[in-house]
């Protein structure tokens, strides 16, 4: 199943893909998926683990070659286009690898210089403004081996943002730290897509969609099985159900039927009767709200329930979902 979105239906994409697919020998770890990524969108790339997230990641820059379909990134094919395409990209895989006994600027400063379209003249000040853009300009001389996991991941991202960057692809940016390190990271990367870089984020948490994406993907089995706002995916599963509280609930099961409610349970509690059915698709809360009390019904509470993430993502791809706060 795929979500319409505006991402269907725009060229101006970040990432692109049509029919990508990548086997290895006779398992196929991504099945033909198409995934719409905007610019400006920060992308969250969801899916159990072993899902295909991180093959998709390492085709998309050039890591490996699919087995079939199209990759574009940034408007241009890849891996085809990689000298033009990378140099705009920012990217941290499976966890940052430093060199422990040297500081975290050394290490930066060992980063920069293996990028050939980096100046050797301006070197100091780019990883001065990466450090001071991860908060870690306090611990720029300090050796890596005794960076705490937040504050390695914090100078992993570093060295994706030595350059100007149009896209920031992150795989598992949370992975193994504590939830002062998550929170940390979650401000960072919210701090780059507010200056309007594109974030591509590939996470198994479902803390990472609600607080940081405008935009989700979900890969199960190698497929992309849906994709879409985070708005979208609330209205796309199972449809919305009405409560309502009231003691005078025959009445309340009349309206509540002129709008097409299925009607699905009835609770008893103290001088009031809590009705609940299925909310046809389209009808306005607010319109039976006004109905009930035109009716003459006395409204007690009044609540739409709506399906969670986690029961979607769920019932998308049947397996559960890590979830942390």
């Amino acid at each position: 199943m795929t979500i319409p979105s505006d991402a269907d239906r725009t060229t101006d994409l970040a990432v692109e893909t049509h029919g990508l697919t990548k086997r290895f020998g006779t398992q196929t770890a991504v099945d033909g998926i198409d995934v719409a990524v905007p610019r400006g969108a920060v992308f969250g790339f969801l899916g159990p683990n072993g899902s295909g997230k991180t093959t998709t990641i390492r085709m998309l820059l050039g890591l490996i070659r699919p087995s079939g379909g199209q990759a574009m990134v940034l408007g241009e094919a890849m891996p085809r286009s990689l000298d033009s395409v990378l140099p705009r990209v920012g990217a941290l895989v499976e966890g940052p690898a430093f060199s422990p006994f040297l500081t975290g600027e050394q290490n930066l400063l060992r980063f920069d210089a293996a990028d050939r379209h980096s100046s050797g003249r301006t070197r100091r000040e780019r990883v001065a403004r990466a450090l001071e853009r991860v908060g870690l300009s306090h611990a720029a001389k300090k050796k890596a081996h005794a960076y705490s996991l937040g504050m390695k991941q914090r100078l992993g991202l570093a060295t994706a943002l030595l350059m100007p960057r149009d896209l920031l692809v992150l795989d598992e940016p949370t992975n193994g730290l504590d939830p002062q390190g998550t929170r940390e990271v979650r401000a960072l990367i919210r701090s780059l897509a507010a200056d309007g870089t594109t974030v591509f984020v590939s996470s198994h948490l479902l803390a990472e969609v609600e607080q940081l994406c405008t935009h989700v993907g979900v890969m199960s089995g190698g497929r992309l099985v849906a994709q879409g706002t985070l708005d979208e995916f609330r209205r796309s599963g199972s449809r919305s159900r009405v409560q309502v509280r009231t003691p005078d609930v025959e009445s309340a099961w009349a309206v509540l039927a002129s709008f097409g409610v299925e009607a699905e349970g009835r609770e008893a509690a103290d001088d009031r009767d809590t009705a609940t059915g299925v909310m046809p698709a389209g009808v306005s809360p607010e319109a039976i709200v006004a109905a009930l009390v035109s009716a003459g019904v006395r409204v007690r509470g009044f609540a739409v329930l709506t399906e969670s993430l986690e029961q979607r993502f769920v019932e998308l791809t049947g397996e559960g979902f890590d979830v942390v706060a």
